[in-house]
């Protein structure tokens, strides 16, 4: 495996799938993925690409900070989070199995 499939690899980790999302991806075109804490647009427009075939219009890209949380009673964190929403041309679609 080339240097350059496995970033491309490294850039998208996976889909981000919730209600919002969803009824993003099916009425406005907009997918979202999570991506590494170093992956910049035009890295993410060309792993998007190569993998799905698609060409984005545009990228933005969004980190959640990490909360605090209680669960049965203990304190917690969740994790930081970078997620990237990924818009397309009308007709395009990204299907996920």
């Amino acid at each position: 495996m080339t240097s350059n499939a496995i970033q491309k690899n490294n850039v998208l980790l996976k889909p981000r799938v919730t209600e919002k999302s969803g009824l993003a991806s099916e009425h406005k075109s907009v997918f979202t993925f999570e991506v590494s804490k170093d992956a910049t647009k035009l890295q993410i427009t060309k792993a998007i690409n190569d993998l799905y075939k698609v060409i984005p219009v545009k990228v933005n890209i969004i980190n959640l900070p990490s909360k605090r949380v209680l669960v049965r009673g203990k304190l917690g964190q969740t994790p930081k989070v970078k997620k990237a929403l990924v818009y397309l041309k009308k007709g395009d679609k990204i299907e996920f199995i």
